[in-house]
């Protein structure tokens, strides 16, 4: 038997302050998105910006529905946007923030197993790596690649 162990490299900010400008801008974004989401079953108000790689940063909130899982995740709204509008365009970053009823959550929220797949698939499409920015009110958290959420993933490639 093998045993080993996995690593992720993770960055912590005190604030948003401590961020590069355009990512502190793309933080705010995904804060000011938490307000565009339906969410009146859980009332947690997820919100997303994505920073393409020509510049345009795109927005998406949490859709859900009472069928139950026919929702959908900030993170894939924002994602399948952005690839429907920019096919061609990579996702260079992603910042994520989350609310209750108005407030900013003091946690930072993590992407969910099926968002996280999603994302990987964008970054092997591309061969770009996606950096993760995840805000709240008392600590930032980011990676630079969904890899980092990801370590054990599924890449079709491997089994050809």
């Amino acid at each position: 038997m093998k045993e080993y162990e996995i690593r992720v490299k993770v960055k912590e900010y005190a604030n948003k302050s401590e961020l590069p400008a355009d990512e502190q801008q793309l933080l705010q974004k995904s804060e000011e998105a938490t307000r565009t989401s339906y969410a009146p079953y859980s009332n947690f108000n997820v919100g997303v910006a994505i920073l393409l790689e020509n510049g345009e940063i795109i927005r998406g909130s949490n859709q859900e529905n009472s069928a139950s899982p026919s929702g959908l995740c900030a993170e894939r709204v924002a994602m399948f946007y952005a690839n429907a509008q920019y096919p061609n365009v990579a996702i260079i970053a992603l910042a994520v923030s989350s609310s209750i009823n108005g407030i900013l959550n003091s946690k930072p929220i993590y992407p969910c197993g099926s968002c996280r797949q999603s994302l990987l698939e964008n970054e092997q499409r591309f061969g770009k790596s996606i950096k993760v920015i995840m805000g709240s009110t008392d600590h930032i958290q980011a990676v630079n690649s969904i890899k980092d959420l990801l370590p054990l993933s599924f890449d079709l490639d491997d089994y050809k």
